[in-house]
């Protein structure tokens, strides 16, 4: 398994980097606000709009660093990968598993089986740890319903079929999602989700937290040799990262949104941390994002054993444990992708 590495995260909107020998320098203006080496970095993420020098977009490239550009709420804005790695063999079968449903439809149901199971494992965690502060009939009635989609799931026969069971089963997640928030839960009110732009503090976290971790999975997808836009349960669309957002499914409750209710329920980020905008969406203050990112890479350090590989291995590596597993299927190697289905 490979070694985790950092990521450079640059919050300051008017930041611009360049490169000077082998450290990346951050300038505002006429001002120098730090110096980073380029050694030991898995990734960059910008939230800005300057830009980087071309010499560091080509360092970033040649040596498979991650450079991400995000606006200061978390939207994709761009990424810049360098040449292809991986064998040609593994994306063209990649491409001929993906254009038809049949192909297709086996690795979806995974991705799938993984999204409902972690989801329900969150609820019945929170059940089992809380059941004093929590309504328990409506978590057991949530539980219940999501354990009727999985059940449901292997015999779906198309890839709409399965969105419409997926889609009962995150109803059905989200309707207790209020239930796992145990501090301040007035403010921190969730009534279901909603985004671009995301209209309460928590969809503003768990949309900023799901863009972040998109373009780290994007990344390891690319690091294997896979192409992050084709996948087999996302549409595919001109600048959608379809195989990230499938791969993200599976890791959106274990991952993001257990590292999101942390935040709010061990006092991380409070009310004071929002600012809002005419238009009613709320987003992390410039010092909230800063800590925001600090308990981030604190997460992804956090060592968990694999469920499937029985390896013990930092939350940040999980992605690329997933992509690697996904290439060894596609390639034949493994008979079903083990989705990773936390507990």
């Amino acid at each position: 398994m490979r070694k985790l590495q950092n990521t450079l995260y640059v919050t300051t909107p008017m930041a611009y980097l360049s490169l000077d020998g082998e450290t990346i320098v951050i300038q505002n203006e006429d001002e120098c606000l730090g110096r980073v080496p380029l050694l030991n970095l898995e990734n960059i993420v910008s939230f800005g709009y300057r830009g980087a020098s071309p010499r560091l977009m080509g360092a970033c490239a040649e040596r498979g660093i991650g450079l991400c550009f995000l606006t200061q709420h978390g939207r994709f804005l761009a990424r810049i990968s360098g040449p292809v790695s991986g064998n040609v063999l593994l994306r063209t079968a990649q491409y001929r598993i993906a254009s038809t449903e049949d192909g297709a439809l086996p690795i979806a149901k995974m991705f799938l089986t993984g999204k409902i199971f972690n989801g329900r494992w969150s609820l019945e965690r929170t059940l089992r740890d809380h059941a004093l502060r929590v309504d328990a009939d409506r978590l057991k009635g949530a539980i219940g319903q999501m354990k009727q989609a999985l059940d449901d799931l292997m015999n779906a026969v198309s890839i709409e079929e399965l969105m419409g069971m997926e889609g009962i089963a995150a109803k059905a997640y989200f309707s207790v999602f209020d239930q796992m928030i145990l501090k301040n839960s007035a403010y921190f009110r969730f009534d279901g989700r909603n985004r671009r732009p995301p209209l309460d503090p928590v969809n503003a976290l768990l949309s900023f937290t799901y863009s972040i971790l998109g373009h780290e999975i994007a990344g390891a997808l690319e690091a294997v040799g896979l192409d992050p836009a084709v996948g087999f349960l996302h549409a595919l669309r001109p600048g959608r990262a379809s195989l990230a957002l499938d791969l993200l499914e599976e890791l959106r409750a274990p991952f993001a949104d257990r590292f999101v209710l942390s935040l709010i329920n061990l006092g991380t980020i409070t009310e004071s941390d929002f600012a809002r905008k005419e238009n009613g969406a709320f987003y992390l203050t410039d010092d909230a994002r800063k800590r925001f990112l600090a308990a981030w890479q604190k997460r992804k350090q956090e060592m968990i054993t694999h469920p499937f590989l029985k390896e013990k291995l930092p939350w940040g590596l999980v992605p690329h444990a997933q992509a690697m597993l996904m290439s060894r299927y596609i390639r034949s190697d493994l008979d079903v992708y083990p989705p990773f289905m936390w507990k």
